[in-house]
């Protein structure tokens, strides 16, 4: 019998739906404070997810749930770039 291998399930801030981690963007608090985009999934700090369509990462940032998970206030720059890197998702 084979083992089936789990599919880590995280949820989108933005729609609130379970996904499979893969399909989400992450953003990452280091325990410095600083704010980042974590494509990969691997750098260390607290994490929050969120689909990769332009409207959950919208309502995610009007509700500012992104910065009520990671218990921080998320520059404008740090915003410019989520947008850049979902379009650059869905281009590619």
């Amino acid at each position: 019998m084979q083992k089936t291998k789990k599919i880590p399930m995280r949820q989108c801030l933005g729609c609130r739906e379970m996904k499979p981690k893969r399909e989400l963007i992450r953003v990452v608090r280091s325990k410095e404070g600083e704010v980042a985009v974590d494509l990969k999934g691997k750098l260390p700090g607290r994490g929050a997810y969120v689909c990769r369509c332009k409207s959950c990462l919208a309502k995610a940032l009007k509700s500012h749930a992104i910065e009520r998970a990671l218990d921080v206030q998320i520059p404008d720059e740090l915003k410019e770039k989520l947008s850049s890197e979902l379009e650059d998702s869905e281009n590619g």
